[in-house]
């Protein structure tokens, strides 16, 4: 039934001109003439409602009722008064419910009347896309998951409480650099770049997250505490995974929970890596509260994580990277523990994970992107250039969701020329996807009027308009292959074709960014990353929230 409401309400807000109700529909709604509602117009509202008292500014005995459109913007508020039965105030003469229903059914007729035979959409303003469709849209288009938080700011969201609104997403100077830095890290992670130097990434968990049970779906059965998550590798080679674990909030550096031996499960898309054993020795005499403890003990206490280090080999592209302790059998569930004495957490956890690679890079590898990218593969030089014309062509259809013109793909291939002459072909296919992903046929969404048009007429938009306003709000992205077929074939307007394509919309997994986006600011579901319970009232953590942590570099 949700699916049904939303696909109608799609159609509705998307291609409204296209489906509108028959006008002998509209006519049939007008319950009765004229002269009756002026009556009830003066028994109930011009009392207050007139140019004497001007009561909120509302003056309704010279309204003329039968030429309802011309004061359009008077009539929509007295409808919502109407509708709700706030007016007349309690304690005044009312009318009854059926006078309530057949006056605001008049109104509404007029209006819906006028509004058919001389519709106002309004004009649609050049809209950028924001952070979140940025994101999504290099997902579909390159088979890329990105942190869109690390790569571009915010948007401003302070108009109207959302930040899709396209006359908010203005362009600053600021802005066009992060998107030039975001096209050529994107661009490298897409294409591969064996050139690349070895980097380093860190995701942490949050201090004062409680880590007492298996923390995430993506962790195996009995296991403790941890982090699930992620990872893109972006050659073929070697890496290096490091913990750390996490120390007492009381920032002295001593790790939590090392009075017993504990073993740390390392793994690489469910498989194991490596077993690390750390805790449990004795160096000496421990430290707390006032007393101090021996220096070597002390030491142990800050260091004994410094050997949770593990090189290995991965194959380039999205790896799913869990690290968490062994649950033991003997161990006390319940609330967090405390060491009275201490005044230290007593239960052990992962502080961080960082990865660190490619070393010996071998290549960049079969990848999804690489896959979505390369459409072919030249065969000699000769074929080269056409390959890359075929590549980009593809690309640039899909990221500027439309078909390409020769003038769209020119500039392209001069980019494509510049980076082969330096690098091979690689080089300059990469080098052209960066300019694509800058380009303003990408990171704008433009509706353009049509030429036949005069100024200040309404018309109907295009079908790959319509396409890019489904898919946009229906999965904050480009549209896909087969709405875009659609749109390019003229058929997308036909209301069973639009109809059709917006309920497969909504059985796709990405339309859960219709919900996630529009509750998340409505409700400001997007702060949660940054509110942590305290351990103290809620010691039990939810399920699967240390999978979710992002990572910073």
């Amino acid at each position: 039934m949700l699916r049904t409401i939303l696909a109608w309400a799609t159609i509705a807000l998307v291609a409204g001109s296209y489906l509108d109700a028959p006008a002998q529909e509209l006519s049939s709604r007008v319950a009765a003439p004229t002269s009756p509602y002026r009556s009830v117009l003066n028994r109930y509202c011009v009392t207050c409602h007139n140019e004497n008292l001007r009561t909120a500014e509302l003056m309704l005995d010279k309204m003329d009722l039968e030429n309802v459109p011309a004061r359009a913007e008077v009539w929509e508020k007295v409808i919502r008064k109407l509708r709700t039965g706030a007016m007349p105030p309690a304690g005044m003469p009312r009318p009854d419910e059926a006078t309530y229903d057949s006056f605001a059914t008049y109104l509404e007729t007029e209006l819906d009347r006028a509004a058919k035979a001389n519709p106002n959409p309004g004009r649609a303003v050049i809209h950028r896309l924001n952070r979140t469709e940025y994101t999504n849209a290099i997902r579909d288009l390159l088979a890329l998951e990105i942190n869109g938080r690390s790569l571009l700011p915010g948007d401003d969201s302070a108009g109207y409480g959302f930040d899709n609104i396209g006359e908010n997403l203005t362009v600053s100077p600021a802005l066009l650099e992060r998107y030039l830095s975001a096209a050529e890290k994107i661009s490298r992670l897409a294409v591969g770049d064996a050139s690349m130097s070895p980097a380093l990434k860190t995701y942490d968990v949050p201090q004062r997250l409680v880590q007492e049970d298996r923390m995430s779906e993506d962790l195996p059965f009995g296991s403790r505490g941890g982090i699930a998550f992620r990872h893109y590798f972006p050659l073929d080679g070697e890496y290096i995974i490091t913990v750390r674990l996490q120390r007492s909030s009381h920032n002295d550096g001593i790790i939590v929970g090392i009075a017993e031996p504990k073993l740390i499960d390392v793994r690489l898309d469910g498989s194991r890596i490596m077993l690390f054993t750390v805790g449990g020795e004795r160096k000496g005499k421990s430290g707390g509260g006032q007393a101090i403890g021996d220096p070597e003990q002390e030491k142990y206490e800050r260091t004994a994580d410094d050997g949770i280090e593990v090189r290995f080999p991965a194959k380039a592209g999205p790896h799913l990277v869990g690290v968490t302790f062994l649950k033991g059998t003997v161990k006390p569930e319940g609330a967090l523990e405390r060491n009275a004495r201490l005044g230290k957490e007593s239960r052990e956890g992962v502080g961080s994970v960082m990865i660190a690679g490619p070393y010996d890079p071998e290549g960049p590898g079969d990848t999804p992107s690489r896959r979505k990218i390369f459409v072919c593969r030249p065969a000699d030089s000769g074929d080269a250039e056409p390959c890359a014309k075929k590549i980009l062509s593809t690309l640039a259809r899909r990221a500027y969701r439309r078909p390409v013109t020769d003038e769209d793909v020119q500039p392209l291939l001069s980019l494509y020329k510049a980076g082969q002459s330096k690098g091979g072909f690689e080089a300059g296919i990469r080098m052209a996807l960066q300019g694509m992903l800058v380009s303003p046929g990408f990171l704008f969404r433009v509706e353009r009027d049509p030429a036949n048009v005069a100024p200040g007429n309404a018309y109907g938009i295009s079908d790959l308009e319509l396409a890019s306003r489904s898919s946009f709000f229906l999965w904050s992205s480009i549209p896909d292959e087969e709405l875009l077929d659609w749109a390019e074939r003229g058929k997308l307007k036909d209301p069973a074709v639009l109809e059709e394509q917006v309920r497969r919309m909504l059985g796709d997994s990405r339309s859960e960014a219709l919900v996630s986006n529009f509750a998340g600011q409505w409700l400001y579901l997007r702060n949660m990353d940054s509110v942590y319970p305290d351990p103290d009232v809620f010691p039990c953590a939810p399920s699967g929230l240390v999978g979710q942590v992002e990572g910073n570099s």
